[in-house]
C-alpha cells in the first residue's frame, strides 16, 4: 500500500532531535525522500542513519536557518539531489531564556527571533521560490500553543511563535492560487530535549506543564510528526492558512 507521502521530496529543518527527528522518520516511512537540515551535524546525521536503517532515503544538510545563504543552499541541495521539493517542515527553533519581559536580555531576544521567526521566514522564501516554478507544494511551520496563547516568562518565544502563526496565514493567502499550501502546527507540551531543558531540575514546573494538559500527559514527538505528515500530504489538499493545535486540548480550556 502506498504511503501518505509516497514519491514526494521533503525538507525538514531542526531535524537533529525531538519533533524534527520524529517527523523525518515518519516522512521516510510514508515514502518521502527527506533532506534533514540542522546546525547539529551529529544529531542530524544520526537521524539520517535511522531513516536509512529503516530502508528510507535521507540526506543531511548543515544549515543555520538564521542565515539566508544557508537556507538557499539547503533548498538547492535537496533539489540537486532529489530533483525537486514537494514539501517542507520549518521546525528549527530554540526555547530562549525564562525571564520576565523587563529582565529579558536584548541578546537573548534577538537570538530567539533570529532562529524561531526569521529562520522560518528565510526558509519559506527559499522553498517558495522553488515551488513557484514547479507546480506548487506544501509547507508546514512549527509554531506552538505559545503562538496561540501567552506563557509568562517566555516573552521572546511567545512573540516569535505568534509571529510564525501570522506569517503562515499571510503566506497561505499570497500563494493559494499558485498551488502552495502553508500551515502551522502548534504543539503543547512535548517530551523533547528542548522541553526537558526548560524544566531542568524543576519538578514543580514539570508537574505544572503536565497538569496544564487536559489529556494528563506530554505528547510524544511522533504525535506531532503524524499531524505534519498529514498536512503535507494530498489528503490535506483543501487545508491552508491553518494553525493546527496539536496540544492535548491545552488551548481549548
Amino acid at each position: 500500500m502506498a504511503g501518505l507521502l509516497d514519491g514526494k521530496v521533503a525538507l525538514i529543518t531542526g531535524g537533529s532531535t525531538g519533533i524534527g527527528r520524529a517527523t523525518a522518520q515518519i516522512f521516510a516511512r510514508e515514502g518521502a525522500q527527506v533532506g534533514v537540515a540542522d546546525v547539529n551535524a551529529e544529531g542530524a546525521e544520526e537521524t539520517v542513519r535511522l531513516i536509512q536503517a529503516a530502508g528510507g532515503a535521507g540526506l543531511f544538510i548543515r544549515a543555520d536557518v538564521s542565515q539566508a545563504a544557508d537556507t538557499e543552499a539547503m533548498v538547492r541541495t535537496v533539489v540537486e539531489t532529489y530533483g525537486r521539493l514537494d514539501c517542507a517542515f520549518n521546525n528549527a527553533g530554540i526555547e530562549g531564556e525564562m525571564q520576565s519581559t523587563q529582565d529579558y536580555s536584548e541578546a537573548a531576544w534577538e537570538r530567539v527571533m533570529a532562529i524561531n521567526l526569521k529562520g522560518v521566514w528565510l526558509s519559506m522564501k527559499a522553498e517558495i521560490q522553488h515551488m513557484l516554478g514547479h507546480g506548487g507544494g506544501a509547507i508546514v511551520n512549527t509554531a506552538s500553543a505559545a503562538g496561540l496563547v501567552a506563557v509568562p516568562s517566555l516573552s521572546a518565544y511567545v512573540a516569535a511563535k505568534h509571529g510564525v502563526v501570522g506569517l503562515t496565514k499571510t503566506a497561505a493567502l499570497e500563494y493559494a492560487k499558485a498551488g502552495i499550501r502553508v500551515n502551522a502546527v502548534c504543539p503543547g507540551g512535548v517530551d523533547t530535549p528542548m522541553v526537558q531543558r526548560v524544566f531542568g531540575s524543576n519538578q514543580e514546573l514539570a508537574e505544572a506543564a503536565i497538569a496544564s494538559e487536559p489529556v494528563g500527559r506530554l505528547a510524544q514527538p511522533a504525535e506531532i510528526g503524524e499531524a505534519v505528515a498529514w498536512l503535507c500530504s494530498d489528503a490535506a489538499s483543501f487545508v491552508t492558512g491553518h494553525p493546527m493545535a496539536v496540544d492535548g486540548g491545552m488551548v481549548a480550556q
